[in-house]
């Protein structure tokens, strides 16, 4: 993936448009036919004010970006949005299912036809935010594409995603690869209602929680990190621990579906040499029938990944 590549491709080639609709903000990215980055666009997230502000802020994102590489939404080129949306969706209806408490009014959302609506009618397909970085990072991360890999998403929470022979895994029902509200690590309170789950020790929420608990002292995951790169005990324990949790949870959804491959991506993955020791650790501890240890590799579309991963869901349900 060539980021930014020359805007005269747009003129030419097809091209498609991906949204990351997150808590901070709406990202949108327009892609050529090789998956270059034509063009990027960027606004804080109106999560906080209800489904109408974020579907605005998502179609005026769209529009800025397409006007960027050149085209618009009634250019013959241009094929159709794709959007990575957090909550839980139905990717059929294009409608959230259920959200986090940080996206008042989010739930029951017909985001793929209200986007739509804003955008002259264009095609619109919509999945979980997760799902998208997943599709960003196989097939535009710069490796070889596989077919079976999956996607751990640290931030606010922890959310998961699965591709099962060449096609994200959705399941019967939503939550398939919601690898943040499984296992039980320990006795600690988790968002969900439940104690003891992934996202109850390696979320920055809980990060954060859980350095309180220990030191007395109030901080964020990002200063959590900061100290522990520093030396504060506290602080290594807690990154420590999400390590060990963390690859105790991909061993085992990886040893399931026999997957070899897990891209840790989100804002605490970024805190990598943190985690990554433990959670190795953990994962050589439980290896797959075949003998080997599943391979854990950091994101590398960074924050492009959910969005590039939207245009080729658009891509390929749009076309």
């Amino acid at each position: 993936m060539n980021e930014l590549a020359s805007e005269s491709s747009a003129q030419t080639e097809q091209i498609w448009a991906g949204v990351d609709i997150g808590g901070s903000k709406i990202l949108a990215v327009c892609v050529d036919e090789n998956t270059n980055v034509l063009a990027r666009a960027q606004s804080p997230s109106p999560a906080a004010h209800g489904a109408t502000a974020i579907l605005d802020a998502a179609a005026e994102a769209v529009r800025v970006v397409l006007a960027r590489a050149g085209g618009t939404c009634r250019g013959s080129n241009f094929q159709g949005i794709g959007v990575g949306a957090a909550g839980v969706i139905d990717p059929e209806a294009g409608t959230v299912l259920a959200a986090s408490g940080s996206f008042p009014g989010w739930t029951g959302t017909k985001i793929t036809p209200e986007l739509a609506a804003r955008c002259d009618g264009l095609p619109v397909a919509t999945d979980n935010d997760v799902n998208m970085l997943l599709l960003g990072e196989i097939f535009a991360g710069g490796d070889t594409p596989v077919r079976h890999a999956l996607a751990v998403a640290l931030g606010t929470g922890v959310g998961g995603a699965l591709l099962v022979d060449g096609a994200l895994l959705h399941g019967g029902g939503p939550g398939a690869g919601e690898i943040g509200h499984i296992g039980r690590f320990g006795d600690a309170p988790c968002t969900c209602g439940q104690i003891g789950h992934l996202e109850s020790y390696a979320s920055g929420r809980s990060i954060a929680r859980r350095y309180t608990e220990g030191s007395g002292e109030q901080a964020d995951a990002a200063e959590v990190a900061v100290r522990a790169g520093a030396g504060d005990p506290v602080a290594v324990r807690v990154f420590a621990e999400a390590g060990t949790h963390v690859g105790a949870a991909i061993a085992d959804a990886c040893g399931l579906l026999g997957i070899e491959l897990a891209v840790l991506g989100g804002g605490v993955a970024g805190a990598w040499p943190l985690l990554e020791p433990a959670m190795k650790r953990s994962l050589a501890e439980r290896p797959l029938l075949t003998g080997r240890s599943v391979e854990v590799r950091p994101a590398r579309l960074g924050e492009l990944g959910i969005a590039v991963g939207a245009a080729l869901h658009a891509r390929s349900k749009c076309s």
